[in-house]
């Protein structure tokens, strides 16, 4: 997460930055970081380092419920020392560089988005993180955010975000903080540990119980995006009662 101090608004369109290995500050900007992983972002980082998702998690990432949502966040761990550098960094920068979280790639922006609920209205607002450190804004190349989100390829990355901003986005603190301890295990679960999602679809009475689209069936079987975008469909069923899964009749 980043601090709201040093968050600075737009005025317009365009920026100038520009990151390089010949600034100083080469790779400060990934130490002693909060970094908050989305589900999309945990796909691309286990898949990149060929383990299942519950070794990631474990190895790799703390949690904890968050105040302000009420559902459990993910952090990627930082390294065990004074520094608090991020375990994939190195001094030639990014040794994970094409699958680099949504909040790496888009930095020296950050994204804000809101979704009303049921009125399909979607907010999206991009703010500057403006550290003390970064020299990168005293470069010459000048970007619209338009060009720096397809630059860095993060066009994609809000896709997958929003499938996850549909199932909280809006709702009231009142029916979010009504969630079960056994309701935020299996947002956890469905959200991260899709390994074990997977295993949870397909080795309990689940297909029995639930009528799902066959060629949905085969796609959670075998690819991660598609189980990410079936597992907001169930969250959204499972935690607040919407028909975006259908019982079997018993």
């Amino acid at each position: 997460m980043i601090e709201a101090s040093l968050m600075q608004p737009l005025k317009e369109d365009r920026f100038r930055f520009a990151c390089n290995k010949s600034l100083p500050c080469f790779t400060k900007c990934c130490a002693k970081l909060n970094l908050v992983l989305t589900p999309y972002d945990i796909i691309r980082l286990k898949n990149r380092l060929n383990c299942p998702s519950g070794y990631f998690l474990e190895n790799h990432t703390t949690s904890f419920v968050d105040e302000a949502y009420g559902v459990p966040i993910v952090h990627l761990k930082m390294n065990d020392d004074e520094t608090r550098r991020c375990p994939f960094v190195s001094p030639d920068g990014c040794t994970v560089y094409d699958d680099r979280p949504g909040a790496c790639r888009i930095y020296p922006l950050a994204r804000a988005a809101s979704k009303v609920y049921e009125s399909h209205r979607t907010g999206e607002y991009y703010f500057m993180v403006r550290e003390s450190h970064c020299l990168g804004f005293c470069e010459n190349r000048e970007w619209t955010i338009h060009e720096w989100v397809n630059d860095q390829g993060f066009d994609k990355y809000n896709a997958m975000n929003d499938y996850f901003l549909d199932i909280t986005a809006g709702r009231t603190a009142k029916s979010i903080n009504t969630l079960t301890e056994q309701h935020l295990k299996m947002y956890y679960m469905a959200c991260y540990s899709l390994d074990e999602f997977r295993r949870f679809i397909f080795e309990s009475t689940f297909l029995k119980r639930f009528e799902i689209e066959q060629d949905v069936i085969r796609g959670i079987e075998a690819d991660d995006v598609e189980l990410m975008k079936f597992a907001s469909r169930w969250l959204t069923f499972s935690l607040f009662g919407e028909k975006t899964i259908t019982a079997r009749n018993p």
